[in-house]
């Protein structure tokens, strides 16, 4: 699939990619658990896909679990499984009512069988719509992700389906998690911190970035509206120089 430079034409992005950060210091302040704060930033979740279409946002990818994650403890480890489990038995049948398209991007092999399972279910249920694309990382790193693409596209070479002269940018696009998606036009962080931590790094090359002081779970659609209208305002060269 060919993946020319975007539009530059002002508009609002096409597709938004979050890092959902500061669900566990919105409810430290709290005086609450960790995992207090990653179920609030489920429900903000629900609420920013649904601002998705009035805004003209047809893809949005979200960060949900990062492939190092597992280093946080046991406890809100499988607490953040849980959650994944429980938003899909919640959310499955008002993302299938909606027009909501959900697919997962991330190696599954290190997930449960039932999460996984559930999560095919979902992708399957959702297969025909296209009001709004979600696309759910986890388990997924940016490194990771290009290394499992590497070996694939290795082993494509390996088995003389194809020769190292056939290798270019959009060869190697072709075996990425996202090759079915859109280059995100905007990337946004919450919770001020102002790093992409290994979060679609082939993909984001001309992306736009915004890094906002809000916590996740504070993200409300008015605030999701304003940074995607402020996207129209910048001038993207994407390396050219308007004359």
């Amino acid at each position: 699939m060919a993946r020319d430079l975007p539009d530059t034409t002002p508009k609002n992005p096409r597709h938004v990619a979050i890092i959902m950060d500061g669900n566990g210091r919105w409810a430290q302040e709290r005086g609450r658990p960790r995992l207090f704060g990653h179920h609030a930033g489920a429900r903000r979740v629900r609420e920013i896909v649904s601002a998705c279409p009035d805004l003209g946002v047809k893809y949005l990818t979200i960060f949900a679990f990062s492939t190092e994650n597992w280093k946080r403890t046991q406890t809100e480890v499988a607490g953040l499984m849980k959650l994944f489990r429980r938003y899909i038995t919640r959310e499955a049948q008002d993302l299938f009512r909606t027009g909501v398209r959900v697919r997962f991007i991330g190696d599954r092999v290190r997930l449960d069988e039932k999460l996984v399972r559930m999560m095919d279910e979902l992708e399957l249920l959702t297969a025909g719509n296209d009001t709004c694309h979600l696309t759910i990382a986890l388990n997924y790193g940016g490194r990771d992700e290009l290394t499992r693409a590497a070996k694939r596209l290795a082993y494509e070479i390996e088995c003389g389906r194809l020769t190292h002269k056939e290798v270019d940018a959009e060869t190697l696009a072709r075996f990425l998690d996202t090759h079915v998606l859109p280059d995100p036009d905007l990337v946004i962080r919450t919770s001020g911190e102002a790093r992409i931590s290994n979060f679609l790094l082939w993909q984001s090359a001309y992306s736009e970035y915004e890094f906002i002081d809000t916590l996740w779970p504070d993200f409300t659609k008015d605030i999701f509206a304003e940074v995607v209208q402020s996207y129209a305002t910048r001038d993207r060269r994407f390396g050219a120089v308007k004359v």
